[in-house]
């Protein structure tokens, strides 16, 4: 079975100390005023003979099974990993258009204001390749945050969702369900603040043509062979009349 890199998340957890949000700016050089995990809080719930209560959301980018960046991104420069389960930026690929931005219903991305690029949470991959977890995963000091490979039974984050299986959820937007995959063991706190992807008409209208322009060039591939063949098949034939013609 093919891996599949998630966070698994337990809210009840998260005291907002915001160490995950900083240890990631630093690790990644997330430039001011931007950055590639969250944080979100609860409205304060009050009420008679009790404390008031509030619960913080852990969030990021939740490398979606049916993300609708993928679907906005004209060059193919944001793509699902087959191997991982990740989406990913080939930043070689990507043109700095913004597509991807407003399509993805959690905020996630932005464009960095150095690159001109778009950019987004990638699991910290320098850190994995030398054996460390991600850098918000690292820092946690209550580790609310757990990540790892959900198809590998021996990985926490597979134990965690295996055990909990009744309380986890997924925080997603109804109108564009991206199937996300950051899982919450128990109350996520806020479901509603995703907002509805907005993927832009034009490459909605580019992806609908595509078969039919697919087929227009293979038409006029074999349009053209055919041409070429007539014209071979003229030719040796207009050549065996002259030669008759004088003998």
């Amino acid at each position: 079975m093919a891996r599949k890199l998630a966070m698994v998340i337990d809210a009840s957890k998260c005291i907002d100390c915001k160490g995950c949000m900083v240890s990631c700016k630093v690790a990644n050089g997330v430039p001011e005023e931007h950055w590639r995990n969250w944080i979100k809080p609860t409205e304060p719930q009050f009420g008679p003979g009790r404390r008031p209560s509030i619960r913080f959301q852990p969030g990021g980018c939740m490398h979606c099974d049916k993300p609708t960046c993928v679907e906005a991104c004209p060059t193919g420069a944001t793509f699902k990993d087959k191997e991982t389960g990740e989406v990913v930026i080939d930043k070689d690929l990507c043109i700095g258009c913004g597509n991807c931005i407003p399509a993805c219903p959690y905020d996630a991305r932005y464009r960095n204001p150095v690159s001109r690029k778009a950019d987004k949470c990638n699991y910290c991959p320098e850190r994995r390749a030398a054996g460390l977890e991600p850098a918000c995963v690292d820092t946690c000091p209550t580790k609310a945050r757990v990540f790892g490979d959900i198809n590998d039974p021996d990985s926490e984050a597979f134990r965690l969702l295996r055990e909990n299986k009744p309380r986890v959820q997924v925080v997603v937007n109804e109108a564009t369900n991206t199937k996300p995959n950051m899982y919450y063991i128990g109350s996520p706190g806020d479901a509603a603040w995703p907002r509805k992807a907005v993927v832009p008409s034009s490459m909605v209208a580019m992806k609908e043509a595509a078969p039919l322009v697919k087929g227009l060039v293979g038409l006029t591939g074999l349009g053209v062979l055919a041409m070429l063949g007539r014209q071979l098949f003229a030719g040796d034939s207009g050549d065996s009349h002259e030669e008759d013609r004088h003998g």
